[in-house]
């Protein structure tokens, strides 16, 4: 690993989701030079969506790969430059912060995390196949997508009984698949899913397979008691996965502040513990986890990073 580092930037933006291009359209049009290191998926999860209906200006929808491209040339266009490796390490413990990009070193005087997290999958051969296709993570985002069809739900937890009652506002049927013979959620999550006559369960019942059409995408699941090792195909529309996510933040542990999942503590907007790294997006959020609220913090990250170079008086 060389020792040497190139010349200083201004700001080094990690991850190219919404949050990640968002904080480099601010930053370039502050003047912060930044350089934008795209990580394993560029573009973000939004690059695996194929319809997004609740971005606004955008009434009627739009891929999400074009969302990210023209995110990207927005951000290009302000002068922000790309870097298509992944980050290999990184250094906080003095300014200016060190960064290698494979074994390349960047210094950078602000650092804005925006990494993201990724969903917990169920480790079936053809999920992430079926992304997009009948296969989802976020009820908010493709719930609308199945008014008076059949759904599936798999989980136990907060996340998946409000995705439950959010679900049942548009499909005919709301089937929780948990593998428990009781929930984790909190009594009143589970009381308002419980007492919501479009929703069942099924208890101690684990997904084993997805069956699905070349053309029409999901169109059912395997389901196997675990218990009595009984096995069953039920028919669905729509496969949602609520197991949690798992942030992006392991090149980070032990440098800056985390909560017990390994999310990145911030206050007073975008600030981590430690001055001049900030953190947006999802890598910090474990609760909304919108494209539109990662974008928001992306602007609030490249705007407090602008105004902490000006009080070092950097030009």
């Amino acid at each position: 690993m060389p020792q040497s580092c190139d010349s200083i930037l201004q700001t080094l933006i990690l991850g190219s989701g919404p949050a990640g291009l968002t904080a480099a359209i601010y930053a370039a049009r502050s003047r912060c030079c930044p350089l934008v290191v795209h990580g394993r998926q560029p573009g973000g999860q939004l690059t695996t969506t194929t319809v997004i209906d609740n971005f606004p200006g955008f009434p009627e929808g739009i891929d999400g790969n074009e969302l990210m491209d023209r995110m990207r040339r927005q951000a290009e266009r302000f002068g922000t430059q790309f870097a298509e490796e992944e980050v290999t390490r990184v250094d906080l413990k003095k300014t200016p912060f060190r960064v290698w990009v494979g074994d390349q070193c960047h210094q950078c005087r602000t650092l804005i995390i925006a990494t993201g997290a990724s969903p917990r999958m169920l480790g079936l051969e053809n999920e992430w196949d079926l992304y997009g296709r009948g296969v989802s993570v976020c009820a908010t985002c493709d719930g609308f997508f199945y008014k008076e069809k059949e759904v599936v739900i798999v989980g136990g937890g907060d996340t998946a009984m409000e995705e439950a009652s959010f679900l049942a506002r548009f499909a005919s049927r709301v089937t929780v698949v948990h593998r428990r013979d009781e929930l984790r959620a909190s009594p009143p999550l589970q009381k308002r899913a419980m007492e919501n006559k479009k929703i069942d369960f099924r208890w101690d019942t684990v997904v084993t397979a997805i069956h699905s059409d070349p053309q029409t995408g999901v169109t059912g699941v395997r389901l196997k008691n675990v218990k009595s090792g009984e096995e069953e195909d039920f028919s669905c529309h729509g496969l949602f996965v609520a197991i949690g996510h798992n942030p992006n933040t392991d090149l980070f542990k032990g440098q800056l502040h985390m909560d017990q999942d390994g999310y990145i503590l911030t206050h007073d907007g975008c600030r981590t513990s430690i001055p001049g790294v900030f953190a947006a997006g999802d890598v910090q959020d474990p609760n909304i986890r919108q494209a539109i609220t990662a974008a928001g913090s992306g602007c609030t990250a490249a705007m407090q990073a602008a105004r902490y170079l000006d009080d070092l008086g950097v030009e």
